[in-house]
């Protein structure tokens, strides 16, 4: 299987890559490495997580309060929010 993002879920995670390299060197590397093994971990097990609404799915991030948002579709996954736990929880459900 593997993975597609919307666009503006992609657009938002190099957004927040960047924020955590401003913050401290590296930090946004390993961001994108933890994001990257919870896509890994929902590709390859993608009815292991729990359904928000409708067919979304969430997976949570390892040591970021991130959740990566999906559907699973024919040929694999898609990624519609990696989504801050914290802030404006709905501002993706328009994407589909």
């Amino acid at each position: 299987m593997s993975f597609e993002f919307h666009p503006e879920a992609e657009i938002k995670f190099n957004e927040a890559i960047d924020y955590y390299e401003k913050i401290e060197a590296g930090l946004g590397y390993d961001f994108a490495i933890e994001v990257y093994d919870t896509i890994q971990r929902s590709v390859s097990f993608p009815k292991a997580w729990s359904v928000i609404g409708g067919d979304i799915r969430r997976s949570l991030v390892k040591r970021f309060p991130f959740g990566v948002l999906y559907s699973e579709e024919n040929n694999g996954i898609y990624i519609v929010a990696v989504m801050h736990l914290h802030r404006f929880p709905d501002y993706w459900k328009q994407r589909k």
